[in-house]
């Protein structure tokens, strides 16, 4: 049998402003059909643009074109420039177990070289992740603990102490309310001396 098939490569490339303080990592996109735009946390009915909508600017519709029924690509380009916000995944290569984009149900192929973007980016103070599966994979990298939801641990890189906070996952299927999810989020961009709403 072919080892190759089913295999997916991550459709998008790391998105690293200049003097990134944040890189948020989550496990890997939704197959296409569900994408609502070409980047990182597309599906229309995941939060993650609502809570940064909400965090940022007291509004979880900042992001989203209601007309057009999709995300505000360029406006989320330019709040995450302008925050020193990265994105990328845990994972490069996947393989889905089911025809669904549930973490549960993926398999890594191949993991993200994550110390080798960190040693790249040392403007970068801390990671976030973004579930449960993406938060196991750093902690293996790092040889550090799982952090419980909402809280961090600290892990050295590049001869520095970074942060890696698991924050609840923005999906839909994890049941806690918009507003719960954004208050956790807060927190933590409290916490790295961001300004919030």
């Amino acid at each position: 049998m072919d080892n190759e098939a089913g295999i997916e490569t991550h459709p998008f490339t790391p998105f690293i402003p200049q003097n990134a303080k944040i890189l948020m990592l989550g496990t890997f996109p939704p197959k296409p059909v569900r994408w609502a735009m070409e980047f990182y946390y597309p599906n229309r009915i995941n939060d993650m643009w609502r809570i940064m909508g909400l965090i940022f600017y007291g509004d979880k519709n900042t992001f989203w074109n209601e007309e057009k029924k999709t995300f505000r690509l360029d406006e989320i380009k330019r709040f995450l420039t302008e925050k020193g916000i990265a994105m990328f995944d845990t994972a490069t290569r996947i393989r889905r177990l089911k025809d669904n984009a549930s973490d549960k149900f993926l398999e890594i192929v191949e993991e993200t070289d994550i110390m080798k973007m960190l040693a790249e980016n040392p403007t970068i103070e801390a990671i976030v992740t973004t579930g449960e599966k993406a938060a196991s994979v750093v902690a293996e990298i790092t040889s550090t603990e799982i952090p419980k939801v909402g809280e961090f641990i600290i892990f050295k890189a590049n001869n520095s102490e970074l942060r890696h906070y698991r924050l609840p996952s923005s999906s839909r299927a994890y049941p806690l309310a918009l507003e719960k999810k954004a208050e956790a989020y807060k927190g933590m961009f409290r916490e790295l001396s961001y300004a919030v709403h």
